[in-house]
């Protein structure tokens, strides 16, 4: 392992950047997107329970007309917004807190051939929403009326290649760039303009098709850097540029990478369950190379998840079904429950996992060491439990296919 590391100051400097997305006047925006505001499954909430009732805390909301689907929704202070396939169309709906629809606009056709609806969660930045359906339409939206402003289809506007399961990947936004992985030969990464659609560069990367990856980004001084899983290499690339600056092999064949990367003081993580395992990847100062640290090819899941908290990574294990927890020093298993493979997120001092045999637990984490505390089934909803859950304002939001419920998770 190098000697040189990230300083403490370099380290405050990039997670306080993390937690914020700025323009280019300096003035913040505001987001609400995949898996939390730094896409790493962390909700910043408070005062949440921390045991339920044996039949789960009290449902205060349920929405049973959003379609088929596997896409996790995003919640402001007012509204919910989630994507849906009904015969074969796309819909993204906006409802209010009580359930009634404010608008619902058509997205074009949907992915109907196997596990139908649609995969991506949308980005709210300020008053604009976006979404990529699973055939590849990037659609712009204002949030307030649904009316759109602008749409490109990663397909025919940008030689894209689709893959086996359709478009999954959740848009990524920063300053006035929207950042996508078409999948193509020439243009295998593409930054558009957020608010014109305007292609402002495009990349050849790899080459590789995308991998149902949702992408992240780290901001180092002086540099930021987009980070993802494409078929057959894990790829670091410059945010400005579009220039290839790094890549990672993936040694076992597989087409199936569907986890974001994690970033953490100088490391890379990522959770593959496509033949990789759990891998830590040391990451140069400059972000320009990187070096394989660890890697645990006996753990990680398909589409779950994990949190790094402190020296672990909690998350699910695909084959045996449970829950797991891993050293990031090391690598190796400290503790594990018997709790099927699931969706992974982290709230107020305790993991909530929602796993695919419909149970959503509340696991108390401790230095490593996890307890189940509570847990209650999920019995309205249709198909697959796929769907990431969601934590907004001490409600827990948890999508079933073609119904949404929330639960109400504050203490009293």
């Amino acid at each position: 392992m190098s000697a040189e590391r990230f300083s403490p100051v370099t380290t405050m400097l990039i997670a306080l950047t993390a937690l914020f997305i700025h323009t280019s006047d300096g003035i913040a925006q505001s987001v609400m997107q995949w898996r939390g505001i730094a896409r790493d499954g962390i909700y910043h909430e408070t005062n949440l329970l921390k045991s339920w009732p044996e039949t789960g805390p009290g449902q205060i909301l349920k929405i049973d007309s959003i379609g088929n689907g596997f896409a996790s929704p995003i919640v402001t202070n007012d509204r919910i917004y989630v994507p849906g396939e009904i015969d074969s169309t796309g819909y993204l709906f906006a409802f209010d807190k009580r359930g009634s629809l404010v608008w619902k606009t058509g997205t074009g056709r949907e992915w109907t051939e196997n596990f139908p609806g649609p995969r991506s969660t949308p980005t709210l930045v300020d008053n604009l929403i976006y979404y990529c359906s699973s055939m590849g339409e990037i659609i712009c939206l204002d949030a307030a009326s649904g009316t759109k402003k602008w749409s490109v289809n990663m397909l025919t506007d940008l030689h894209g290649v689709n893959v086996r399961f359709g478009y999954t990947e959740s848009l990524l936004i920063d300053n006035d760039r929207l950042f996508c992985f078409p999948g193509g030969r020439d243009t295998n990464v593409a930054a558009l303009n957020r608010f014109t659609g305007q292609l402002i560069w495009k990349g050849k990367a790899m080459g590789d098709s995308a991998a149902y990856c949702s992408p992240m980004m780290i901001p180092l001084p002086g540099k930021k850097l987009l980070v993802t899983m494409m078929i057959h290499h894990l790829i670091g690339v410059d945010a400005s540029t579009g220039e290839l600056l790094w890549s990672h092999p993936f040694d076992r064949p597989n087409d199936i990478h569907c986890n974001t990367p994690a970033f953490d003081s100088g490391f890379i993580y990522y959770d593959d369950r496509g033949g990789n395992g759990i891998v830590k990847l040391e990451l140069a100062p400059d972000g320009g190379s990187i070096k394989e640290v660890w890697r645990n090819f006996k753990g990680g899941n398909v589409q779950g998840g994990s949190v790094k908290l402190g020296g672990y990574l909690y998350g699910s294990r695909y084959r045996p079904g449970r829950f797991e927890t891993i050293s990031a020093v090391t690598g190796i298993a400290a503790d594990s429950l018997k709790f099927s493979c699931g969706s992974t997120i982290f709230a107020d001092n305790m993991l909530y996992c929602y796993n695919d045999q419909g149970m959503m637990g509340l696991i108390k984490p401790d230095q490593g060491k996890v307890e189940l505390v509570s847990s209650f089934k999920i019995t309205e909803g249709t198909l697959e439990h796929f769907a990431h859950p969601v934590i907004q304002n001490g409600v827990l939001y948890i999508r079933h296919g073609k119904a949404l419920m929330a639960y109400d998770i504050r203490r009293k």
